[in-house]
């Protein structure tokens, strides 16, 4: 099968983004033919101008469209696209310039519909980005499930990276209106309609996470709440693990009740963890600032996430609400 390439790639106010997406295209090492479907959702702050600039050196399809969402921006490229095989971005990433020919010669190997890839911290990231980046990413916090479980057939891709055939997507009829989760919702039922999926470890992005620490904790936040969601909605996926975040915070409040109470040792096993996180990301940042931040980055992620999951499971699970109703900032 010969595979063409089409990136999709919805935007949302965020023109220096693209702009920065666009430049790293230009140094992409291949020889392969590509275009670029960009599908502006309904910015006031468009990215055309930016777009203009970039015409006569890439192949780039421009939309705008009425704000529906990423998921349904997604659909709405991939519908427009030419290509056989959609690899789908985040404005907020860069490419590594050996990213294309890392999925390629994968998919030329090894052929799978649905493939993810992980995310990484560039060099010129600050350093907030790069904690936020460490406990997104490493295995003490998120266990790999992220970009580094190398295992084909259940590894669930994450649609700042992620590729998608025609085939599938026609099948599957492409990402649902839930946001965010709707990349493990869409991987799940590409399983069910019997295709398979795999991490292509060596297709990399920097993912440049724009964010506070506000904005952090609303992201992971909905990433708590969406969990019990989808596992209501295919009930054979859901994980214990998925408990942790939830279970760390409720047993460091009984930690630091008990360090009150003259009972230290239960917050001595916190303290050792955090201690462990701390060195893991001094050595891969070699910076202490960034080492200090990814302390509270951890602590906001675990929390943000552990409380959304909480509160999430108790409203669909035990009292039995629709999902809709009790959290309508997940769906458009």
């Amino acid at each position: 099968m010969h595979l063409k390439y089409s990136f999709i790639i919805p935007v949302y106010n965020r023109p220096d983004e693209i702009e920065e997406l666009l430049i790293s295209f230009l140094n992409l090492k291949t020889s392969l033919q590509f275009e670029i479907v960009i599908v502006e959702d309904g910015s006031k702050q468009t990215s055309e101008a930016v777009i203009k600039t970039f015409k006569d050196q890439l192949n780039i399809a421009y939309f705008y469209k009425e704000n529906s969402g990423p998921g349904d921006s997604r659909n709405f490229g991939m519908e427009k696209a030419k290509g056989n095989y959609f690899i789908i971005l985040d404005s907020d990433c860069v490419l590594p310039s050996e990213y294309l020919h890392a999925v390629n010669a994968s998919l030329s190997s090894e052929y799978v519909d649905c493939f993810g890839g992980p995310d990484a911290a560039d060099a010129s990231f600050t350093k907030l980005q790069k904690a936020i980046n460490f406990s997104m990413t490493s295995f003490i916090t998120t266990g790999g499930i992220r970009g580094n479980k190398k295992q084909v057939g259940k590894f669930q891709p994450r649609s700042f990276n992620m590729g998608l055939s025609k085939e599938a997507f026609h099948a599957s009829k492409g990402f649902g209106t839930i946001h965010p989760g709707e990349d493990p919702d869409l991987s799940i039922r590409l399983w069910k309609l019997g295709f398979k999926t795999k991490l292509i470890p060596e297709a990399f992005v920097y993912h440049k996470r724009r964010i506070s620490w506000s904005k952090f904790y609303t992201q992971v936040n909905k990433f708590g709440k969406v969990r019990p969601i989808l596992n209501a909605w295919h009930p054979k996926t859901a994980k214990l693990t998925y408990w942790f975040p939830t279970l760390f915070m409720l047993g460091l409040l009984v930690a630091i009740a008990s360090f009150i109470f003259h009972f230290e040792w239960f917050l001595l096993g916190y303290i050792l963890y955090f201690l462990a996180a701390f060195f893991l990301s001094l050595i891969q940042s070699r910076d202490i600032m960034v080492a200090i931040l990814s302390v509270p980055a951890i602590l906001i992620q675990f929390g943000g996430y552990g409380f959304g999951f909480l509160k999430s499971f108790i409203s669909i699970h035990i009292l039995k609400k629709d999902a809709a109703r009790e959290f309508p900032e997940l769906f458009f």
